[in-house]
């Protein structure tokens, strides 16, 4: 099954388009890529002076130069003569409404965005893709050199959401013969002083608990033998915990499930997933959610 044989790859006429352009390459196989659009959004469509001065010779109107110079993008990084590819500016008020307008309007199943480390770039778009987009988002980072990932890391509540999540990272580590880590937070409740255990012994009992809710959630699926690593939540920031982690285990992609606020408003990110994607700037990180889920509720979630 291919999951995402329609992608839209966000592009802003910066160095970032071809470490994207180069990356997103190696990834074409196993997202099962068959269409790619390459979309770049402004709030002016006017060519920047340091294009002027690369490409002289620019005539055509704003929208037609720029289709240009990111098609030629293209050929100098050999993107694969197989893959359908359609190129499009666009100028708008508000980027990112136009951003995922376009993204709604070609049905596409993932968008791949770049995030900045040294270069210019406040990552504003990105973010807010990441966040409303109606499909899923794939977020890769400018120093981290292309490669298919061996370990991934996948964080996993055991609820009914994240049976899909699950699947889904069985799939990808399946195809990529890659590692799947899941990893598992959980807490101790604040009022377990008035059970009279101390929080040691209350911290044993949950984690007990989760592993039980583990062998139930993990035996519904493909590989019941993966072993789960759990991590007791040290009231921090639960998206710097989760970098820690991976870093520490040597991980190389991240897979993460987008839990909404209600079912009707579920292309919202849940707090963990949009906290990570604000610690995460060095590993590439898929947020996996259900296209088309809340596609009646787009245009009033864009508001939000």
């Amino acid at each position: 099954m291919k999951f995402f044989p329609k992608i839209m790859i966000g592009l802003d006429l910066t160095e970032m388009d071809d470490i994207l352009i180069e990356k997103t390459k190696v990834f074409l196989k196993f997202l099962g890529v068959e269409k790619c659009y390459f979309v770049h959004v402004s709030r002016n469509l006017a060519i920047p002076d340091e294009i002027l001065q690369e490409y002289p010779n620019l005539l055509a109107p704003g929208d037609e130069s720029i289709e240009a110079i990111i098609e030629k993008k293209i050929k100098n990084h050999g993107f694969p003569e197989n893959i359908e590819i359609e190129i499009f500016a666009e100028e708008g008020e508000h980027p990112l409404e136009t951003f995922l307008r376009w993204a709604r309007i070609k049905n596409v199943d993932l968008i791949i965005m770049g995030r900045k480390e040294t270069l210019v770039g406040n990552g504003v778009l990105a973010n807010g893709v990441a966040k409303k987009a109606p499909c899923s988002v794939m977020l890769l980072q400018e120093r981290r050199p292309p490669g298919i990932p061996e370990r991934i890391m996948i964080p996993t509540d055991f609820s009914n959401h994240n049976h899909m999540l699950y699947d889904f990272g069985e799939r990808i580590a399946d195809e990529l013969k890659a590692q799947l880590i899941p990893i598992h937070w959980y807490e101790v409740p604040s009022g377990y002083s008035k059970t009279g255990k101390s929080y040691e012994e209350f911290a044993d009992i949950m984690l007990k608990n989760a592993e039980k809710d583990y062998e139930k959630f993990v035996s519904k699926h493909n590989h019941p033998e993966l072993k789960c690593e759990f991590v007791l939540d040290n009231g921090g920031n639960p998206g710097e915990q989760i970098m820690d982690i991976a870093h520490q285990m040597d991980v190389d992609m991240i897979i993460i499930g987008s839990r909404g606020r209600s079912k009707s408003a579920a292309v919202l990110l849940g707090s963990t997933a949009e906290k990570l994607i604000h610690a995460n700037n060095s590993l590439p990180m898929i947020i996996f959610k259900k296209k088309g889920e809340t596609m009646g509720f787009f245009e009033a979630l864009l508001r939000i």
